[in-house]
């Protein structure tokens, strides 16, 4: 493939991609992320996934010739119960969220969607991560960090949410919001070499 489209304009995302050596072009897509009614978790982070792709290449297709476009989109959702916790709105919110996953384990799905005008490959990746108890005060401290915002669930795992985490079972760059493993292989599939860096030993 000539080029790598990232469908997505998360920082977190960039950045991963950019740890495997992948290079890439950054179009986010702006589409109905709305939950249907009675959809699992798990179909709704799937469906996501492949409309932000499905997005992304249909606008190559109308400006370009696309049979060269590769798309990479994916989509993370936090899980409680059954419920999908979406990105906070506000202060209140986010206390919420953070509040309902205080001394108990909730779900993280993060799905990975790659497709050309041919193909189309999805996978989903499941984590399960357990939060010590968050007093209400540490949450309202922790929203004014700024690091709740626009993040799945209210919280960054890689920033100062990591005291939170009591346990962690499944991949941490899901969690971040990009799976590597699973995006490794889907890459793989799709014969997109990755450009590791190994740094030279340290004599």
């Amino acid at each position: 493939m000539e080029s790598i489209i990232l469908a997505s304009a998360s920082v977190r995302r960039q950045e991963l991609l950019s740890q495997i050596g992948v290079r890439f072009t950054v179009r986010s897509q702006d589409i109905d992320e709305s939950i249907r009614s009675g959809e699992l978790a798990s179909g709704y982070v799937i469906r996501m996934a492949q409309e932000k792709a499905k997005s992304a290449l249909s606008a190559f297709h109308v400006n370009k010739d696309s049979n060269d476009i590769l798309v990479l989109a994916a989509d993370t959702s936090v899980v409680c119960d059954a419920d999908v916790l979406g990105k906070p709105v506000d202060a209140a919110d986010a206390v919420d969220m953070l509040r309902r996953l205080s001394g108990r384990e909730h779900r993280v799905l993060s799905a990975v969607t790659l497709a050309t005008q041919d193909k189309l490959r999805t996978v989903l990746s499941e984590s399960r991560v357990s939060f010590r108890e968050i007093s209400i005060a540490e949450a309202q401290q922790y929203y004014r960090s700024g690091e709740p915002v626009g993040k799945a669930g209210g919280y960054a795992i890689q920033g100062y949410a990591a005291v939170f985490v009591e346990q962690l079972i499944g991949s941490y760059s899901g969690v971040m919001g990009l799976p590597l493993f699973e995006t490794a292989q889907l890459l793989s599939e799709f014969v997109v070499p990755l450009q590791l860096t190994i740094p030279s030993a340290v004599k």
